[in-house]
């Protein structure tokens, strides 16, 4: 049994007339009688009483099998749009590994304008260190990262999609707050407020990197994981932070940023994927990351 005959059996049974029916279908009647003949004989029952050479009726197994057909096609239509949409990137599940600082700018942009125009892709968030995004990626447990260079595995596909300086979080009661712009000199006797290395090497060093500009290494006082803890304990009274600027965008009671006088080392933020995972999914998510990319440099 073939779809055709599935088809040509619909006719026949809306129509309740051969010719009627080979006219719509726009094939000759003879062939078309053919074809339910063969059909009734495989089902091994009669589908239709003939009333005459050309008009039937539909005999009590075909009225069953009539709804069976249309329930059938309708699986089948169903089965091609689903399949279409997951082809174009409409339907489907994304893993998405990002770090802490992604939240603070870039990443709330990229998923609202990803699901307006995405509303039934599944997406799994999930929140990494640029290591254990590598790790995650290596193990396919996610399919994309925003993490930051360098990374480990240079095997990864990676765009800098973001650049971000680095600048002071402080009480605004410190004597410094009173400046617009701080040298990186004047706070070699602060206490510092950081994350351990291990979190994030790369943005360490460059902190690191920028104090020893100012002939000091960096008295670190306390350690907390995540960024806005770290904003916290800055509120807290508990010291002053180096942090990227897009930390602007966390508001605490008691704390301003200011810039610093010196050129800072740039913090990137860069999409990472495996090449041989790609997914129309994950073709268009990484679209919409350019887009929103361009936009905000714009």
């Amino acid at each position: 049994m073939e779809l055709r005959h599935l088809r040509y059996f619909i006719a026949v049974a809306e129509e309740l007339h051969f010719s009627k029916a080979a006219e719509r279908l726009h094939i000759a009647q003879p062939p078309l009688s053919q074809q339910i003949q063969q059909l009734e004989a495989e089902l091994g029952v009669e589908l239709f009483q003939r009333k005459t050479k050309r008009q039937v009726q539909l005999t009590e197994a075909g009225q069953v099998f009539l709804q069976e057909a249309y329930q059938l096609f309708a699986q089948l239509s169903k089965a091609i749009d689903l399949t279409q949409r997951t082809g174009r990137g409409e339907k489907g599940q994304l893993r998405v590994g990002f770090t802490s600082l992604v939240t603070y700018d870039l990443l709330p942009v990229i998923l609202r304008q990803f699901r307006e125009q995405f509303l039934e892709v599944e997406l799994v968030l999930q929140e990494l260190t640029t290591t254990q995004q590598e790790q995650a990626l290596f193990d396919r447990r996610i399919h994309v990262g925003f993490a930051h260079p360098p990374l480990e595995d240079n095997t990864f596909n990676q765009e800098c999609i973001h650049q971000e300086g680095l600048i002071v979080a402080m009480l605004v009661t410190h004597f410094l707050a009173r400046q617009e712009n701080i040298s990186v000199r004047e706070l070699k006797d602060e206490n510092f407020i950081m994350f351990p290395r291990y979190l994030g090497p790369g943005l360490y060093d460059q902190i690191l990197s920028l104090c020893q500009q100012g002939n000091f290494s960096p008295k670190v006082t306390i350690e907390a994981i995540q960024m806005q803890t770290i904003i916290g304990l800055v509120s807290g009274g508990m010291g002053i932070a180096i942090v990227p600027s897009s930390l602007q965008n966390l508001q605490r009671a008691g704390v301003v940023y200011r810039t610093l006088d010196e050129k800072t080392p740039l913090v990137e933020t860069a999409v990472v994927w495996r090449q041989e995972d790609m997914t129309p999914v994950l073709r268009e998510f990484l679209q919409i990351v350019r887009s929103v990319c361009v936009e905000l440099i714009r």
